[in-house]
């Protein structure tokens, strides 16, 4: 499906900024729109091991595609795992079938990695909460329907706040500008701006004061499946550096002759393989829910992303000049997962947490 249905357009979608609703939509008639979501309301009921690798086959062919699906899976499974049964029935088969789509709501401009800290307010009145406050950075913002949205119904740090699920059309909902990216340029990226804005109780996730619990437990497979996605992204461009290699000439003979380049190769595709691994381990240990799986989910995320990037950045460098013509695929790959060291837990972040 990758090399079929998402390669050929990956350059089109970058440079057109499209968000390919059409071919998602063959997406999840393969089953990707609720991979992890159980099957009573539409989804595959597949497990994290499984995940992680569709995810890292279809970023071969879209990282930034690929990466939005992973978002839309997790607001998705945060649905089916803590909305009640209405709930699930509402909103779950509509996304796993992706005729409508989701965003996660948790970042604001003063609340990054400290998600504790958010200040979007819910006021109860009566049988509604009214949002006011604003989320940024958010994938498919303005495009998608359906928001996940972490806001603060108590007092200060995590035990207050709670989780609500927004629909596109609430009044009182609206956007911010689309950004300009480096890269992620096949889903948009806005600013959800509520201003008094009225959501049902109805729509409240599990109980009050259990947002951010489920924030947390969301980006635990958040994690690996953005780690999959970078994954994707350093197979296909050891895949690429080989080819150019067996190609390109220079002093005669092909890069592939070169003794410094082979060992250059060969130092990629193992650090390739040790991060796969690494992602493999940690999406066994959240699917049995073992006692260092968050651990390892944060481990996967800082390792697997700041290997991947270099390993792309590395087949950049191999195809010289050339790699940073937008011709060539290799460029994309370094834009698309550049970022993937920012979100998720920002990995200068998690190291300083993890050395504190």
């Amino acid at each position: 499906f990758a090399a079929n249905e998402m390669a050929p357009h990956m350059a089109e979608w970058d440079q057109k900024e499209m968000f390919p609703v059409e071919a998602m939509r063959k997406a999840a008639q393969l089953g990707f729109g609720g991979i992890y979501v159980n099957p009573d309301v539409g989804g595959s009921g597949l497990s994290r091991l499984d995940t992680s690798i569709i995810f890292e086959a279809l970023s071969t062919g879209c990282v930034s595609t690929t990466a939005y699906i992973s978002i839309h899976n997790m607001c998705a499974w945060m649905i089916d795992t803590f909305g009640n049964n209405e709930q699930r029935e509402k909103f779950c088969p509509d996304l796993c079938a992706m005729q409508k789509f989701a965003s996660y709501c948790l970042t604001e401009p003063g609340s990054g990695s400290d998600a504790a800290s958010l200040l979007t307010s819910a006021k109860l009145q009566g049988d509604h909460y009214i949002l006011n406050g604003s989320k940024a950075f958010i994938s498919g913002g303005g495009d998608t329907d359906v928001y996940v949205v972490m806001c603060r119904t108590g007092g200060k740090g995590p035990k207050g706040i709670s989780c609500l699920v927004v629909e596109k059309g609430t009044p009182g909902l609206s956007f911010g500008k689309k950004e300009k990216k480096v890269g992620w340029n096949s889903q948009p990226t806005r600013a959800v701006i509520f201003e008094d804005c009225a959501v049902p109780v109805t729509n409240l996730l599990g109980a009050e004061g259990e947002g951010f619990i489920i924030a947390m437990k969301g980006l635990n497979g958040g994690r690996i499946n953005i780690a999959s996605c970078s994954l994707g992204a350093a197979h296909a461009s050891v895949l690429l550096a080989r080819d150019h290699m067996c190609v390109r000439k220079q002093f005669g003979e092909t890069l592939s002759n070169s003794q410094f380049l082979q060992f250059k190769l060969a130092e990629m595709a193992t650090k390739l393989v040790a991060s796969r691994l690494l992602v493999r381990q940690a999406a066994v240990a959240l699917q049995e829910g073992r006692p260092d799986a968050v651990s390892l989910c944060s481990m996967a995320k800082l390792f697997v992303t700041d290997e991947c990037f270099s390993i792309c950045n590395q087949a950049l460098q191999i195809y010289g000049g050339y790699g940073y013509l937008k011709d060539y695929a290799v460029q994309q790959y370094v834009r698309d997962i550049r970022v993937h060291q920012i979100l998720e837990g920002n990995d200068f972040l998690s190291l300083l947490r993890q050395n504190s």
